[in-house]
């Protein structure tokens, strides 16, 4: 105002005056001088370090969540089942064996009811004057897997339920898995408490006189089918738990065993969880960093000693090959971490074995990135099964403290990327024993931090290892030779070798022994400008990695390497299996006991 003629440059609108503003204040951004900077920089560093240690703490509080077994108490009742009270007295029964060589004939639908077991027809003719009878025949029972049929009772128990087991076992079949008959009754009693009696809060088994059928294998075959994931769901799509709150396991006979079984079942089953919770793990959650936070806290859970190896040490050890997979990551979260827990029994140790895990928390393959239909990049998350199934056992075997045996859980933790730092096919990389590695494929990357890992697990400080086992989810080559229920073994030791295969037909985690072809196909795992390259030709890609791992181990340990890659995951199931955890504990624990046992 009062200016009536103003210079052109002042002759503007409100738009013009805005942008002059603007590049007026960007000048004089620009032309802060560093003192003025570093004055800013250092008023704003505490604001800045003490936001990124909440948000930090944010998410260590909620890094890898964690699932929990069931609340629902189990054990044994001396009771007889007719004078069991309670909301639901389950009995199981089996079909109607079929003659050999019987076949069932196309298109016929008759029933055969199933028979009463000798406790379902003493119950019945006792207590229950005849309901079970009645049941079968109202509802035409034929105790087929997975079926049941329930009704209600006067008195006593509120319910009387069938579960139908399918044919019962041949006495014969020595090679069960020991349990595996009552881990099957206890599935169907968590599918009864989930289905047609999901309203139950207690129930009474009636335990048949069967071999497989133990008070241990009950409770981890209930508890473990009621398994559910569910720390990345949310509203309906959580699922609802039952209320069953109690189950007595009706059987004088079993209360004795009972005593240690249960809660060796039940150790074990923490175990197998623990490997499902972390092979599930979305890889933004379970990282190389939150990995190693569990294993801590695992370790302080039961009682192990806990050593985490940071970026510095694990260079002062020469793991050149570890640290060249892991080089591609993020500094911080995606920082390695070598992590070696230690269980140590009581009294004199007989044995000491070392359990190595693969851990590529996640493998985009590197520079040979994973790409098209079947590369499952998606699926990577399951590249530390190995780890997974060595920590899992870790816990086990921290619970359930086996006398004899000392044991070492080793992980070399990682993630397999993409960047500027990242190893490139060509690199040469140095192991920690020395010999020099061509990297011809950067998608062969588990092989190269179990070398190290290998290599660290036979120079442990103390007795040497008797046996060294790493378990991994090596190969594709495996999957295409075994499909995803067995396992592949590799050994350099017969006995070793044995020894799992043993403990393989105890547990049911089945693994089939492979050759090891030195002689035929060593000469595949050569360079010709180093000592080894980490990949060989397609064919045999199963064999020459197990010949690489072979490589850095020396002769005088007894080694064997588990390639998990089919078993680690369940398409149908649509998640992790838990493998590897009971093959691992029950090989260390066998080792323990005395030659005579």
């Amino acid at each position: 105002k009062g200016i009536k003629k103003r210079p052109a440059w002042i002759v503007m609108n409100r738009t013009q005056g805005l942008v002059i503003a603007l590049a007026a204040a960007a000048v004089h951004a620009f032309t802060l001088t560093p003192m003025m900077f570093a004055r800013h920089a250092a008023a704003r560093a505490p604001l800045r370090r003490s936001g990124r240690a909440l948000q930090r703490a944010r998410l260590l509080a909620t890094a890898v969540p964690l699932t929990e077994l069931p609340k629902i108490a189990v054990g044994v009742s001396t009771a007889e089942p007719g004078a069991w009270s309670g909301d639901v007295l389950a009995v199981p029964l089996f079909s109607a064996p079929k003659a050999e060589g019987e076949a069932e004939a196309e298109g016929d639908k008759s029933v055969v009811l199933a028979p009463l077991t000798q406790e379902a027809e003493l119950l019945d003719q006792g207590a229950l004057g005849g309901a079970i009878a009645k049941l079968i025949e109202a509802a035409e029972f034929d105790a087929k897997p997975g079926t049941s049929c329930s009704m209600w009772l006067a008195g006593g128990a509120s319910r009387l339920a069938l579960l139908g087991m399918g044919e019962a076992p041949k006495e014969e079949k020595a090679d069960e898995p020991a349990g595996a008959l009552g881990a099957s009754l206890g599935a169907a009693v968590a599918g009864l408490a989930k289905g047609e009696c999901k309203g139950a809060k207690t129930l009474g088994l009636v335990l048949p006189a069967k071999r497989g059928v133990t008070a241990g294998g009950v409770a981890s075959g209930l508890l473990g089918a009621l398994y559910s994931d569910d720390r990345f769901r949310t509203g309906s799509s959580v699922a609802t738990p039952p209320k069953l709150s109690s189950v007595d396991l009706l059987s004088p006979s079993a209360a004795a065993a009972a005593e240690e079984e249960i809660p060796e079942a039940l150790a074990l089953l923490q175990g197998v969880n623990l490997c499902k919770d972390l092979v599930n793990a979305p890889p933004n959650v379970l990282t190389p960093q939150s990995l190693a936070e569990v294993a801590s806290s695992v370790a302080e859970e039961v009682g192990l000693e806990c050593k985490i190896l940071e970026r510095a040490e694990i260079e002062a050890l020469g793991m050149g090959c570890y640290l060249g997979v892991a080089q591609g990551s993020k500094p911080g979260e995606g920082d390695p971490k070598f992590i070696h827990l230690s269980y140590k029994p009581e009294g004199e140790v007989l044995k000491r074995v070392s359990l190595v895990g693969k851990g590529l928390t996640f493998d985009s393959g590197g520079y040979n990135l994973k790409a098209g239909p079947g590369s499952m990049i998606e699926m990577m998350k399951f590249d530390m099964g190995g780890s997974a199934a060595v920590l899992g056992a870790a816990k086990a075997i921290g619970l359930q403290k086996p006398k004899g045996v000392a044991v070492d859980f080793i992980v070399a933790a990682c993630e397999n990327m993409v960047s500027d730092r990242a190893m490139r096919p060509g690199d040469i990389l140095t192991a920690s024993n020395g010999k020099k590695v061509e990297v011809i494929n950067t998608d062969a990357e588990g092989r190269l931090t179990l070398a190290d890992a290998l290599v660290y697990a036979e120079k442990l400080e103390g007795p040497k290892p008797d046996a060294i086992v790493d378990m991994a989810t090596l190969t594709g080559a495996c999957i295409i030779s075994l499909g995803d229920k067995w396992a592949g073994l590799w050994s350099s030791c017969d006995e070793l070798a044995s020894a799992l295969d043993a403990s393989s037909k105890r547990t049911g985690d089945k693994v089939w022994r492979m050759p090891l072809a030195s002689e035929e196909y060593k000469e595949l795992t050569k360079s010709k400008i180093a000592d080894l390259t980490n990949v060989g030709p397609r064919a045999g890609g199963a064999i020459t990695a197990a010949l690489f791992l072979r490589e850095f181990v020396t002769d005088k340990t007894p080694w064997a390497h588990v390639d998990i890659a089919g078993p680690v995951w369940s398409e149908k199931g649509g998640g992790a299996t838990g493998f590897g955890v009971k093959l691992l504990v029950d090989l260390a624990t066998n080792m323990g006991k005395p030659a005579a046992e």
